[in-house]
């Protein structure tokens, strides 16, 4: 018998759920190109973990194709064990200390000109690893100045002072995800509270009212239309620029089931409820994730608040 820990031990528990076949419109094509196996060959050189492998994210043949890669800092393995997530759980990595470096030579590698970053949740950090956050930020700022930054952050429970030393070091896009909506929280994201996320999002405005705040949610997880509608209402009563809204897909037999697959039809009206509630930038579809087309949307988002500015709204 193997000594090794199951991958997500704290998951090991639920019930199995058969992954139900999806429907035409999400399905996509292996990932295959040369870019991607680059790509691919350049984070393990250079010994970082993306979210894109990480969590499974359907998106990654497209965006590795053309050197789109969000790296996930502060390890691979996170100290909460979420329904829907397929990152590991367990007892966390030891923090690397080039890691920063590293993450710069990543964005010089591949020329980026629009840098997301994401992390696991650290609840064993004293400041749940907004220092290495800021970190990140300083060194590709030295080497890349020129380079747009999106951090997609934990939510620092209980982490004093973390919120505001990430606002402060000035990332262009601040995202933090609610992920759904409140009543599945307690199955769903079981470690988070979903007031304290929109308190961090409407924070972070009121340290920084020129950073631009993001946040997105998945649907096919049990959640009604008039609870969508809600969350969108709380998302802009704290002032957030950009939603996404996405297909939630199951990532094995130990997650949450899907509920439903949501239309494309359904993403549309979603969106144009979002634009008319005020929002700057909403992408919402089958296969919309947090950093898909994050470059493109960033452009998009700015030109929307110089559209916003000189119409004097």
């Amino acid at each position: 018998m193997s000594d090794t820990p199951p991958r997500h031990p704290e998951k090991a528990h639920r019930t199995d759920n058969p992954v139900a076949r999806k429907p035409a419109w999400i399905r996509v094509k292996a990932p295959v190109s040369p870019e991607y196996h680059e790509t691919r060959r350049l984070m393990r050189q250079l010994n970082l973990h993306t979210v894109c492998e990480e969590a499974a994210c359907p998106n990654i043949g497209e965006c590795w194709k053309h050197g789109h890669a969000t790296v996930m800092i502060l390890g691979s393995v996170c100290t909460r064990a979420c329904a829907f997530c397929n990152v590991a759980t367990g007892r966390p990595d030891q923090l690397d200390p080039h890691e920063p470096e590293h993450v710069a030579d990543a964005v010089a590698a591949l020329k980026l000109s629009h840098l997301v970053v994401t992390s696991v949740d650290r609840d064993d950090l004293a400041d749940g690893g907004a220092g290495q956050f800021v970190r990140v930020i300083q060194a590709v700022r030295a080497r890349a100045p020129d380079t747009t930054i999106e951090v997609l952050t934990p939510d620092f429970l209980k982490k004093d002072g973390a919120i505001e030393a990430v606002a402060r070091a000035r990332p262009d896009v601040y995202n933090h995800n609610l992920e759904t909506v409140p009543r599945l929280y307690a199955a769903i994201r079981p470690g988070a509270r979903y007031f304290h996320s929109l308190r961090l999002l409407d924070q972070v405005k009121r340290i920084d009212k020129s950073l631009f705040t993001k946040s997105g949610i998945m649907v096919g997880l049990g959640e009604t239309k008039e609870e969508v509608l809600q969350v969108m209402d709380d998302l802009r009563a704290a002032d957030v620029d950009f939603l996404t809204i996405g297909q939630y897909l199951q990532p094995t037999p130990k997650h949450a089931a899907v509920d439903r697959f949501v239309t494309p039809e359904e993403f549309q009206t979603y969106a144009r409820m979002a634009y008319a509630k005020g929002f700057l930038m909403v992408s919402a579809s089958p296969l919309t994730r947090s950093s898909y087309h994050a470059g493109d949307d960033f452009a998009r988002l700015r030109a929307a608040r110089q559209a916003k500015l000189a119409a004097g709204a």
